[in-house]
């Protein structure tokens, strides 16, 4: 059940009425019920028994942890409940990577193909947000930085809690946690701002992505019949129908929580305006990001492998350099983590992992280079223009890595790189041609003033968030503004019978 559909309008405006019907104590209550019926709702009801298993998992760990202060029986529970749920997660969607490499492997050796057969699997909505969420809370309260939670239900709601659950953001319990369980009473400004949120994020999915996504099926499903600026176009849509559509996503998951009295973390903060790779990862998917940081990379460095490894590298290549080398093995760990988590295929390794480990590592190491050039030619390395040039350059990289995230297979991904790369038919721009590629005049005339509208309050809320500018102006101007975005989204979102939306990009991950 979308969030964009008429169906889940009406789930949710009945959530919302008894919410604050019922006495405050009880909704938290309310809310775990109302996230099991979402479940159930939602198709292949049986599915809930992945999550709530996940759940049943961490409260016995959790329960272990904090009945004892025996050293080992605390790693044996954190062991155990890692174990499984990573486990479950491991074969559900990366059992048939592996098989798929081994039969690719096989296949160069001069084996015959399909060695060994795949898997079918159902796989639940969110698996990943959940498991990661609910993993991370156990290794908090493993380290004694979070209060073990003793009810299973409260357990149950922070790890299944529906406006997460298709994609995110990955919480945090120490943070994250609490606020579930505490009374909320009705707060005008908070269910208005709340309402604006979603409207926005209903702006994003259904006028600008949804456009975009017809721009980049009409390509990408077509990939040998399009070369060279045509590849570029439909990577360039892609790029802003995956943030629309995940960050727009976000918009409607954090403004549902907001109406209930609930604040979730932030998951994006305009990405597009990143000037280097690293920054651009701390703006895009931040949650996801701050998790594999304090989870994957941290851990990963005060392990011994990593420290006498950063010994020996430091003995022979000097102290910093030394150090670099370690952290740079580190993260090419980090980033195949990060790779595969968006998917069990390599497309996603390479395209959403080490492709990016590449481009930080050489800017790492050809950022000295780069600034003694800028001292010597006398240029103000904080200049406009520079920085204009560092954020095109960057958004111009991420595209790469589009390519293969949407990209058929890697083999695809690299032929439509290479005709990106070395055919010139930049006439295509100025004949008309891209008319002829899902929107007509009229249509592109809609997409390019929305993503102008976006733009716009993306530079606005670098100073201020929007929503607090417009709630100091007068009632007419403030209403005005928010009834024009509403009647915008009607009039030109696509929706309704007959069409099929797309889904979140992001709610199978």
């Amino acid at each position: 059940m979308s969030f964009t559909s008429f169906y889940f309008l009406c789930f949710y405006a009945c959530i919302l009425i008894i919410y604050y019907l019922i006495p405050a104590k009880l909704q938290w209550v309310f809310l775990l019920v109302s996230s099991i019926a979402y479940y159930l709702l939602s198709g292949n009801g049986i599915l809930i028994l992945y999550p709530l298993a996940a759940c049943l998992t961490a409260y016995a760990g959790i329960f272990v942890m904090g009945r004892t202060s025996d050293g080992r029986k605390r790693r044996t529970a954190l062991v155990f409940v890692i174990l499984l749920l990573i486990g479950s997660l491991f074969v559900l969607k990366y059992v048939n990577f592996g098989i798929n490499t081994i039969n690719g492997v096989m296949g160069i050796l001069g084996w015959k193909q399909n060695v060994i057969s795949g898997f079918h699997f159902l796989i639940p909505l969110g698996i990943s947000f959940y498991t990661f969420s609910i993993l991370g809370y156990v290794i908090d309260v493993y380290n004694q930085i979070a209060e073990p939670q003793k009810n299973f239900f409260k357990m149950a709601l922070y790890g299944m809690y529906f406006p997460a659950i298709l994609s995110g953001p990955v919480l945090r319990y120490r943070e994250d946690g609490e606020q579930f369980f505490q009374p909320h009473p009705f707060d005008y400004k908070q269910v208005t701002f709340g309402f604006q949120r979603m409207l926005w994020g209903f702006f994003k999915t259904l006028v600008i992505s949804e456009r975009m996504n017809l721009v980049v099926n009409t390509v990408y499903d077509n990939y040998l019949g399009y070369s060279g600026v045509y590849i570029w176009i439909a990577t360039i849509c892609y790029a802003f129908q995956l943030y629309t559509n995940f960050s727009g996503g976000m918009d409607i998951a954090l403004g549902i929580s907001q109406t209930f009295g609930l604040k979730l973390p932030e998951n994006f903060e305009r990405p597009f305006f990143a000037k280097t790779i690293s920054e651009y990862w701390r703006r895009w998917h931040i949650t996801l990001g701050v998790w594999m940081r304090e989870y994957v990379f941290y851990p990963l460095l005060r392990t011994q492998v990593f420290s006498k490894l950063g010994r020996k590298c430091k003995e022979k290549f000097g102290k910093k350099r030394g150090k670099q080398l370690t952290t740079f093995a580190a993260m090419f760990i980090l980033w195949f983590t990060v790779g595969i988590w968006h998917g069990g295929d390599w497309k996603f390794v390479i395209g959403s992992g080490l492709l990016h480990w590449f481009y930080i590592v050489m800017g790492e190491l050809l950022n000295p280079v780069y600034g003694r050039i800028m001292q010597k030619c006398r240029i103000n390395s904080d200049g406009w223009f520079v920085n204009g040039w560092r954020v095109l350059r960057t958004f111009l990289l991420a595209n790469i890595g589009f390519v293969f995230f949407r990209a058929d297979s890697t083999a695809a991904a690299c032929h439509m790189l290479a005709s990106a790369f070395c055919v010139g038919n930049i006439g295509v721009l100025f004949d008309g041609s891209l008319f002829l590629l899902g929107l007509d005049f009229i249509e592109f005339t809609i997409a390019a003033v929305s993503l102008l509208i976006l733009f716009a309050v993306s530079l606005l809320q670098q100073k201020e968030g929007v929503r607090e500018r417009i709630a100091r102006k007068n009632i007419v101007i403030r209403w005005g503004i928010w009834y024009a975005l509403l009647f915008y989204v009607i009039l030109l979102g696509y929706y309704g019978p007959g069409y099929s939306a797309v889904e979140f990009i992001y709610q199978g991950f």
